[in-house]
């Protein structure tokens, strides 16, 4: 039995389900129901730009593990992803970086109408508040606040300078005219503070009478009857609640979560449902599948400058600068620096990342030493070719999904990273970061063969938290959604987050899953106008 109805129950307040909850209730006439199993974000970690790496392992924090990776030394890697309003949103490292334009022209290829390059930049401009001012690349009246960075440190501008006497371009913008080249990265900050999803769309409309969001509410199940998702089940305060959805279900989960509540809700694999006990509503083998990420494989050196770095960060004068001036260290995004750049001059884009942390940045900054000051240049290949996959460890909805990336399996992947650390060390032996660097740290002065360098990728990388694909969309079999995002074989139930990308794109990923979701929005609207009026006037609105 239902306890209230809604036209739209919106699953995970993370970066896509804030934009729902804001887009869909414009409309005074429509009513949304947005469901959050994290606590609010009112912890001041999650303001406080350079703390991210505080979050980890705390409430705000799914604390996800791998299975053991057969190619990164039988490791299990740590996977932090958003738990609390605003989601990955409000844990990650802020750097605004759209992809390349041809990641989605690539997927309107695969059969995706509407998802080229054209089409999402309208959706990019209409979410974004760019701080320079707006452009034919950027948008200036949108809720998300793009910003440069405030106080962005010495080292990190060296390591541009040092990266263009590499013989690599300079580049103020990688959302602009071109992605490749070196240069500070835009951030989404608001006066020196982090400017997540929940603060450019969700607080600001919590006062709308036609939109409810509820937190601490774990969703455990969509109700599927006759092959239509009719609403979800949930856990709250100890109980468990159910509310119905009049027009759709829309799951903003994310890349773990939503196949996992797809399998809870019986739509997967029927052989991998069945093992678990769980009865098949749609028989859909692709939930779960074709899970895609990056990796950082990170060379860090020690360095004596006690003024260019953050490792000595929180101090009284770095607090004071925070709180009064919204300036100094704190304001730190710690990734401060980057680029991109071809390994292969016949590429036709770039297929590899660099993220410069002024600062030692080992293991997510969980083991970095105890005394001393460093500097950390993370590689990250682009577009790797390994596929991992999301399954059910049981039907328990309390039980975390077995996430299997499948990491390095394929030896192109290996050779990238090991070419990223070669490049990593020529950038930082150029003069204008050369002053600043001491002792190599990782992967040490002894790795100096390709496959001394490999071992050390094995044996160090970890995710750049990008998890994208296992609710892919497309055409086919293995497709989860439709192009429009509607879940195949189920009526009234839409995937919206990164977990619909076909293919992981070649940079950050928060500014695609936001704009993934404005696209949503307007997909949503569409198929409600024409299902009311019918196709021809749906069409002459």
């Amino acid at each position: 039995m239902t306890e209230s109805e809604y036209d739209y129950v919106v699953v995970g307040a993370g970066s896509a389900g804030c934009v729902l909850a804001n887009r869909l209730t414009r409309d005074p006439e429509t009513s949304v129901l947005l469901l959050e199993a994290g606590e609010p974000d009112d912890e001041r970690n999650i303001e406080i730009p350079a703390a991210f790496p505080e979050l980890f392992k705390t409430g705000a924090d799914w604390e996800y593990y791998t299975e053991p990776q057969e190619h990164c030394g039988g490791r299990e890697l740590y996977w932090p992803r958003g738990k609390t309003l605003g989601g990955c949103s409000s844990n990650n490292a802020m750097i605004y970086v759209r992809g390349h334009p041809s990641d989605y022209d690539h997927w309107a290829e695969l059969g995706n109408d509407g998802w080229g390059y054209d089409s999402m930049l309208d959706y990019f401009k209409r979410a974004e508040n760019f701080g320079p001012g707006g452009s034919s690349y950027h948008g200036e009246d949108g809720p998300l606040s793009v910003t440069e960075q405030t106080s962005p440190r010495p080292a990190s501008e060296a390591f541009v300078r040092a990266a263009a006497a590499a013989g690599y371009d300079r580049n103020d913008d990688f959302n602009g005219e071109t992605q490749e080249g070196v240069g500070l990265y835009h951030v989404t900050q608001k006066n020196g503070k982090r400017h997540s999803a929940a603060d450019a769309y969700l607080k600001p409309v919590l006062d709308r009478p036609n939109l409810t969001a509820e937190t601490g509410a774990q969703v455990t199940e969509v109700t599927i009857e006759d092959g239509r998702a009719t609403g979800v089940e949930y856990r709250q305060d100890g109980g468990t609640r159910a509310v119905g959805a009049d027009e759709e279900v829309v799951l903003c989960a994310g890349a773990v979560n939503s196949p996992h509540l797809l399998m809870l809700s019986g739509v997967g694999d029927p052989d991998h449902l069945s093992e678990h006990g769980v009865d098949v509503a749609v028989e859909s083998p692709g939930v779960g599948r074709n899970l895609q990420d990056h990796l950082f494989v990170f060379t860090v050196y020690e360095t004596a400058d006690d003024v260019s770095t953050l490792d000595d960060a929180g101090g009284l004068l770095d607090i004071l600068n925070w709180f009064v001036f919204k300036r100094g260290k704190l304001t730190s995004n710690v990734g401060e620096a980057g680029g991109f750049v071809r390994t292969d001059g016949d590429e036709s884009r770039p297929d590899l990342q660099f993220h410069f942390a002024p600062s030692y940045f080992m293991e997510h900054g969980l083991a970095n030493p105890a005394e001393g000051r460093g500097l950390s240049i993370g590689a990250t290949q682009l577009r790797p070719e390994s596929r991992g996959r999301v399954t059910l460890a049981s039907a328990d909805p309390l039980d975390a999904p077995r996430i299997d990336p499948n990491y390095l399996a394929e030896s192109e992947d290996v050779e990238t990273l090991v070419e990223g650390v070669k490049r990593a060390r020529e950038i930082a032996a150029q003069g204008p970061l050369s002053e600043y660097v001491g002792r190599e740290v990782w992967p040490g002065e002894d790795a100096r063969s390709d496959e001394e360098i490999a071992e050390h990728v094995r044996e160090k990388c970890h995710t750049v938290y990008h998890p994208v694909g296992t609710c892919k969309m497309g055409d086919g079999e293995a497709a989860v959604v439709d192009d429009r995002l509607r879940v195949r074989g189920v009526e009234g139930l839409r995937v919206a987050d990164a977990s619909v990308m076909p293919t992981l794109v070649g940079g950050n990923t928060n500014a695609p899953t936001i704009a993934i979701a404005e696209r949503a929005a307007d997909l949503i609207r569409e198929d409600r106008t024409e299902s009311a009026d019918g196709p021809i006037a749906a069409a002459t609105d």
